[in-house]
């Protein structure tokens, strides 16, 4: 699989490719150092995945990500942060990034990591997610709860269902069990779900649903 890594410190980026060469089956096709190049390397590269820094000159990662993302056939984006709790991390997810990883990550979880967000996974678990609310000040609640109540609307009673466990952090096999549906079945709702909602993953459905405040 295709990586870019964008990072404004040549040493991480130096490190990351360091780390990626040792795996057989991910490739570094490009590096940037800011928002701006990483938009661009997006375009002329077309990686799978981007290891995306936050803070950065010029155009930071959050920008970044949004534009990347918001173009079709867009790599999966996986930020890059210092802190666990660091509020631009929901930010990033909400722009429609895959996930996020700390700096100081073991070796083998990055690797890891790239290939679950290849293959279409979500590295931000909904508990991560949870953690992040609760620690993460956001003086807009009020107004992102009643908007994120009006887009549940659209979806059918099943479907919110499936929306609420997902919010949990439950896999598809475990919402299946509690819905006595399918694996099939219950991959065809969280698809229908992505749909409706206009939304890239998994964690971009957790978050509407804590959102909405439903758990």
């Amino acid at each position: 699989m295709r990586l870019a890594i964008v990072d404004d410190d040549p040493l991480v980026r130096a490190g990351l490719r360091i780390l990626v060469g040792e795996s057989a089956d991910i490739e570094v096709v490009a590096e940037a150092g800011d928002g701006a190049e990483a938009v661009h390397v997006a375009g002329a590269h077309w990686p799978d995945v981007m290891l995306m820094d936050i803070r950065m000159p010029r155009v930071d990662g959050l920008v970044a990500t949004r534009r990347i993302r918001s173009r079709p056939g867009a790599p999966h984006v996986i930020v890059l942060t210092t802190f666990n709790a660091d509020e631009y991390v929901l930010e990033a997810l909400r722009g429609g990034a895959s996930g996020f990883l700390l700096k100081d990550t073991p070796p083998w979880e990055v690797l890891a990591a790239v290939r679950a967000v290849a293959s279409g996974a979500a590295t931000a678990s909904p508990s991560v997610i949870r953690c992040l609310i609760d620690h993460v000040a956001d003086p807009e609640a009020g107004t992102r709860r009643a908007l994120a109540r009006e887009r549940l609307t659209m979806l059918t009673d099943r479907e919110r269902e499936v929306a609420v466990l997902v919010g949990r952090g439950c896999s598809n096999a475990e919402i299946g069990t509690d819905l006595g549906m399918g694996v099939p079945t219950v991959k065809g709702h969280v698809s229908r779900l992505l749909s409706k909602l206009d939304l890239n993953n998994r964690v971009q459905i957790a978050l509407l649903v804590h959102d909405a405040e439903l758990l």
